[in-house]
């Protein structure tokens, strides 16, 4: 299980196409893509694509420590990734995520903009196919583990469809929002299946319910006391883009990631260095930060954050800057 198993890359077309579209299924993809949404197309797409996601993903971590059903073997498999292999394997929550992030977009963006409803099915249906073979591709899940995420967040998509303006609205108008959605995720963080040795899903479950969390305060919180944003002036598929508002596009783009990126990395080291103080160990010790204790605060304060500041501070920067 420690050991990585050496290959040969025969086809690299295949290798870095396979490689990044792993990439498409993990939180350098959630932290770029999620935010752009949000500061270049439209506050609701992007609501709507967080909650669904955010839903998804905690079913797909939570069942994969429930059925604890292995990854496949090594030999036969050449494993390309070696962080996710603590994890169990059934259901791929990458095909999850890649599933409901892409045809949760295509829904709520199909009655909005002017495009084929042809070109966005077969868009959606592209992306979270090759999310899916590069699960195969990489070694890390069987055919069935894909097949099963790909069917538990297309069953979750349905089920959750009907209730989307319903919990929107909410999310948006009720005074409990704020609270519901710091203190369910933290329960839910805390509460999370143990198991008999560590594995990445607490801390990643912990992640995206934490930037959920902060995103979901910050929508409430635009909504009670600012003027919605970029409304108006978001990105218009099907239309011709003429260069000033690519500059804009890319300038509010860059703006915010730096600004986010600067925010987990100071959140991080002030939690940790927090942490570290009460429960007495240094910073840079792996074993005392995979404490419950530990991550769960330690992720969960970074990463709403993270969400908080991508809805509130950066919106308000742009608008500072005049890129609105």
């Amino acid at each position: 299980q420690g050991c990585t198993q050496k290959y040969i890359v025969k086809n690299y077309f295949y290798y870095y196409l396979f490689k990044f579209s792993a990439a498409l299924g993990e939180e350098i993809f959630y932290i770029t893509f999620l935010p752009f949404t949000y500061w270049n197309i439209d506050h609701s797409v992007s609501r709507r694509m967080i909650i669904v996601w955010s839903i998804v993903m905690y079913i797909g971590q939570v069942s994969k420590d429930i059925l604890k059903w292995p990854r496949p073997l090594s030999p036969p498999v050449v494993k390309l990734e070696m962080r996710t292999n603590a994890e169990y394997g059934m259901p791929s929550t990458h095909a999850m995520a890649a599933t409901a992030i892409s045809f949760s977009f295509f829904i709520a963006t199909m009655n909005q903009y002017k495009y084929p409803f042809e070109l966005g099915l077969v868009a959606a249906f592209v992306f979270s196919t090759l999310v899916c073979l590069s699960r195969l591709y990489t070694g890390m899940h069987t055919v069935l583990d894909v097949i099963g995420g790909a069917l538990i967040s297309a069953v979750l998509l349905v089920l959750l469809y009907p209730a989307w303006d319903t919990i929107d609205h909410l999310l948006l108008t009720s005074p409990f929002c704020p609270l519901f959605s710091i203190v369910v995720p933290l329960v839910l963080c805390y509460n999370y299946p143990k198991l008999d040795y560590y594995s990445p899903t607490r801390g990643d479950t912990t992640t995206i319910l934490g930037a959920a969390a902060g995103a979901t305060v910050g929508f409430w919180l635009n909504h009670q006391y600012a003027a919605s944003a970029y409304t108006g002036k978001s990105v218009q598929p099907g239309f011709p883009l003429i260069t000033s508002t690519v500059v804009f596009v890319l300038a509010r783009f860059f703006v915010g990631i730096l600004v986010v990126l600067l925010t987990r990395w100071v959140m991080k080291s002030v939690v940790l260095g927090m942490l570290g103080y009460r429960y007495k160990f240094p910073t840079g010790d792996l074993a005392a930060r995979r404490r419950l204790e530990v991550e769960v605060p330690y992720k969960f304060v970074t990463y709403s954050s993270v969400g908080f500041t991508a809805t509130v501070i950066v919106p308000q920067l742009h608008e500072l800057l005049g890129l609105m």
